[in-house]
């Protein structure tokens, strides 16, 4: 049932974004051999987290609201509430915040600006002052075994160093660990998005640039320029962001009150497809 006075344009408008948004999923889906009836009881688990953190409640009253809101049963919205599983953390592992440092620390770059090699023992600069930096809980050689099976560092025994592999941290052969990225990193995309389109009090910066009648040279020669600008953008924000976040430490001791509870993404993306006739097929 439409609300008085709202304009069916607006529908018509979510339920495309909503057909854009599914897409992808559908494919992941598919090629992943996740069933229909899977990725539905998900759904339904995501609309009465939703629901409630929408109008927060409890009781008897909260289930019946909830499956107003829904559209679900009373009974499923029992179970399912039954079946809330705890939220993940947010914190990113410390071989991801290590190989992040890495890439960003002016300190451990060579005269051409790229990570360089470091020796694997010894004060800074080296690899075990690196990790100790980043971590006193998992050992200096623990996070040089995970860097190297990701395939994003490799350890020569000749000299005893370390240099990295890869100018991302993006590991193609962890199939695990990229399904990880994909649900924060386009998680927490979308939610900036909602939070925008909603009006939520707390507004998230969400851009983009478009261009079209490209070949294939030229989103070669964009994709390097998107790459150059990323390593610049990493370089300048990851100093940064490590100062704000000591800081808020030393306050939080100097004050038992002051509070460091949220958590911040940046990202950069880019994507290249055909281009659509105006009848909507390749």
């Amino acid at each position: 049932m439409r609300s008085p006075g709202k304009d069916p344009r607006d529908d018509a408008a979510l339920t495309r974004a909503i057909e854009q948004l599914l897409g992808p999923l559908a494919r992941l889906a598919i090629a992943r051999g996740l069933t229909f009836p899977a990725l539905k009881e998900l759904l339904k688990k995501e609309f009465v987290r939703a629901a409630r953190q929408a109008q927060p409640g409890s009781g008897e009253r909260d289930i019946s609201r909830v499956a107003t809101a829904t559209g679900l049963t009373r009974r499923e919205v029992t179970r399912l509430s039954l079946e809330q599983a705890p939220a993940l953390a947010d914190r990113p592992s410390p071989a991801t915040q290590l190989f992040t440092r890495w890439q960003a620390d002016r300190k451990l770059r060579d005269s051409r600006g790229k990570p360089k090699a470091l020796p694997r023992h010894g004060p800074a600069p080296s690899f075990e002052a690196l990790a100790k930096a980043v971590t006193r809980d998992v050992h200096p050689r623990s996070l040089l075994d995970e860097l190297v099976r990701l395939g994003l560092a490799e350890h020569d025994a000749t000299t005893d160093t370390v240099r990295p592999i890869k100018t991302a941290f993006v590991p193609r052969d962890d199939r695990a660990r990229m399904v990880g990225f994909l649900g924060q990193n386009v998680g927490d995309h979308l939610a900036a998005s909602v939070a925008n389109v909603l009006g939520d009090e707390r507004q998230h910066f969400e851009q983009a640039v478009f261009a079209d009648e490209l070949s294939d040279a030229s989103i070669a020669a964009a994709k390097k320029l998107v790459n150059a600008q990323w390593r610049a953008a990493l370089a300048a924000l990851v100093p940064e962001l490590e100062e704000l976040v000591q800081a808020d430490l030393a306050a939080a001791k100097r004050d038992k009150t002051h509070r460091a509870d949220r958590r911040l993404r940046i990202g950069l993306y880019s994507f290249d497809d055909t281009m659509k006739s105006p009848g909507g097929k390749d």
